[in-house]
């Protein structure tokens, strides 16, 4: 009689976008709400932010590297001659208008630039500035992020009245040989139908079964994209954390967002700090912000935004280099393994893993093993943030364990 084959515990459900590592983070808004000025500050780059729509046409792309006081602790450690912190990489993306699902000021451009990332930082405007014009005449945030939440929704529902039909007769010619997969396919589809046209909500807020879940990954729709809500206030609303306009808009994300997160901010003080920082060092930065009671929100913006994405990091380190390995949650060992190297995932024997806090804790590697703490995990072993992995494989499918 064959042994019993051990519990591994429920199936994973699986996550809403590409299962892969390296996923980005797009910019949108209408036009003039501070995306680019927004974008400036956090890569520290320099591209142009003038004062009228479509400045932006092409996607700016970066890599923003994310602050880590465990990343910092290895290297100061170790002494490594290679240090590879963990980054977000993020897309500026040009002003959606109103009518952009029907192609008007570029939208079809923008939307495709859209459809190419996996979360959305939202900016939406709360700032009075005569000399900064907005496009629809007036500052009126609650009425921007309809905007372009419809154009979202107008833009799946096009994605779904043009290939739902198709599918449809393609099940019809099948008859009774049309397998299960299309007929799930079908019944998916017209929920999303409904969700979008009938509910006017988009693809995240609704509770998907993992097989459902299966069956949006294949399609990619644009509202399935996880956001956060960037409000970008003046300066002296900033420092006091009040205008009229911050309940409006958490009373529309509660109701057609699922109470994603917003984050009040100051796109011109981030800018005012950089321009410190660049010209004066750090010390200045804390010093102004110490007299002028401000504070940057880069941080916690950026560091949300990764997490939003489902992206968390392992760490290998050594003398030689301290490096931060992205994958996204509910990765597997050997799979954690593939991003070193694929023949590490092809030859996987088992992960070696110390938790950060405890080799922080106990200070060496060896007393973290004596102290049992030192684990040898197997295939099925979900990696966790933070963790220092040495992975075991075999020599013969090629490549080096890595430390």
């Amino acid at each position: 009689m064959p042994p019993k084959k051990k519990d591994e515990g429920p199936k994973q459900k699986p996550l809403l976008g590409r299962f892969k590592n390296s996923l980005k983070m797009g910019i949108v808004g209408l036009p003039n709400v501070g995306k680019s000025t927004f974008f400036n500050t956090l890569t520290k780059l320099n591209i142009p932010a003038e004062n009228y729509p479509f400045c932006t046409i092409e996607p700016n792309e970066a890599r923003v590297t994310l602050p880590d006081d465990r990343f910092n602790y290895l290297c100061d450690v170790h002494k490594p001659a290679s240090k590879v912190p963990a980054y977000l990489e993020v897309w500026d993306i040009a002003g959606l208008v109103k009518g952009a699902s029907e192609g008007h000021g570029l939208g079809s451009e923008f939307l495709s630039n859209i459809n190419a990332v996996d979360g959305l930082f939202h900016v939406c405007r709360v700032f009075d500035d005569e000399e900064v014009i907005h496009v629809e005449g007036s500052v009126d945030p609650v009425r921007d992020l309809e905007i372009i939440s419809s154009e979202l929704i107008l833009k799946d529902l096009q994605k779904v009245d043009f290939v739902l039909p198709d599918l449809q007769q393609k099940i019809a010619r099948l008859g009774h040989g049309c397998p299960k997969e299309l007929k799930k396919e079908e019944e998916v589809l017209i929920k999303v139908k409904k969700v979008l046209d009938e509910d006017k909500k988009p693809v995240r807020c609704v509770d998907w079964t993992g097989a459902e879940i299966e069956v949006l990954n294949k399609h990619l729709f644009l509202t399935a994209k996880p956001g956060i809500y960037l409000v970008n206030l003046s300066e002296k609303d900033f420092a006091r954390r009040k205008n009229k306009w911050l309940p409006k808009i958490k009373e529309w994300v509660d109701e057609y967002a699922n109470g994603e997160p917003i984050i009040p901010f100051s796109a011109s003080q981030e800018a005012k700090l950089v321009d410190i920082e660049v010209n004066e060092g750090v010390e200045a930065v804390t010093k102004y912000c110490e007299d002028n009671k401000a504070q940057s929100m880069l941080t916690r913006i950026t560091k949300l935004g990764f997490s939003t994405l489902q992206l968390i990091y392992f760490f290998t380190a050594g003398s030689d280099e301290v490096k931060c390995w992205t994958i996204r949650k509910g990765t597997l060992a050997p799979q954690a393994a593939g991003t070193i190297h694929t023949d590490f995932e092809k030859g996987f024997i088992c992960a070696e893993i110390m938790a950060f806090e405890d080799f922080k804790e106990l200070k060496t590697e060896n007393a973290v093993k004596a102290a049992g703490k030192y684990k040898q995990q197997g295939k099925m072993y979900e990696v966790h943030d933070g963790d220092i992995i040495v992975f075991k494989h075999n020599v013969a499918s090629g490549g080096k364990a890595k430390k």
